[in-house]
C-alpha cells in the first residue's frame, strides 16, 4: 500500500506575503470608513475598541501600540466630546476610559461600516471563525 503524498510546502514567504496583503486591506478599509465620520484610522479603531470602559493600557493592548499613542488617541477623542476619563474605582492611579452617549453613538456608527465591504467579509462564517482558530494559534 503506497502512502499519501504530502503536499509540497509552500513557497517561502507565501503565507506572510499573504497576511500582510490582509493586514494592508483592513487598513485601507479602516481609513476609509473612519473618513467618512471625519476621524483618523486611530480614533476609529479606539472606537472599535471601547464596547466597555477601559483603562488606557488596555486600550493601547487592543490597538497594538504604545501607551503614548493611545493617550494622544484618547486625548483628542475626549477634545471631541467622545470620551471621558474618569478615577478607576479600585486603583486611583488609573483612570477609566468611557465613552460619552455621543461617542458610544458614534462607535455603534463605526463598528457597522467596518462590516461594511470589510475584507474578512468575503468570507463565511465558517471560513472567519476557522481563521480566527488558525491566527490564534499562529500568534499564542
Amino acid at each position: 500500500m503506497a502512502t499519501p503524498k504530502r503536499p509540497a510546502p509552500l513557497p517561502a514567504g507565501e503565507v506572510c506575503g499573504l497576511v500582510s496583503a490582509l493586514s494592508q486591506a483592513m487598513d485601507r478599509h479602516t481609513r476609509k470608513v473612519a473618513e467618512q465620520f471625519g476621524l483618523t484610522a486611530a480614533q476609529a479603531v479606539a472606537l472599535r475598541e471601547l464596547p466597555e470602559p477601559r483603562t488606557l493600557r488596555a486600550l493601547a493592548e487592543r490597538m497594538h501600540c504604545e501607551a503614548s499613542n493611545a493617550t494622544f488617541v484618547a486625548d483628542k477623542l475626549e477634545e471631541m466630546g467622545l470620551l471621558e476619563r474618569r478615577v478607576h474605582p479600585t486603583d486611583r492611579r488609573a483612570k477609566l476610559l468611557y465613552l460619552t452617549p455621543e461617542g458610544a453613538a458614534l462607535r455603534k456608527q463605526v463598528v457597522k461600516q467596518l462590516g461594511v465591504d470589510a475584507p474578512l467579509g468575503r468570507l463565511s462564517e465558517e471560513e472567519q471563525r476557522a481563521l480566527h482558530e488558525l491566527l490564534v494559534r499562529a500568534v499564542r
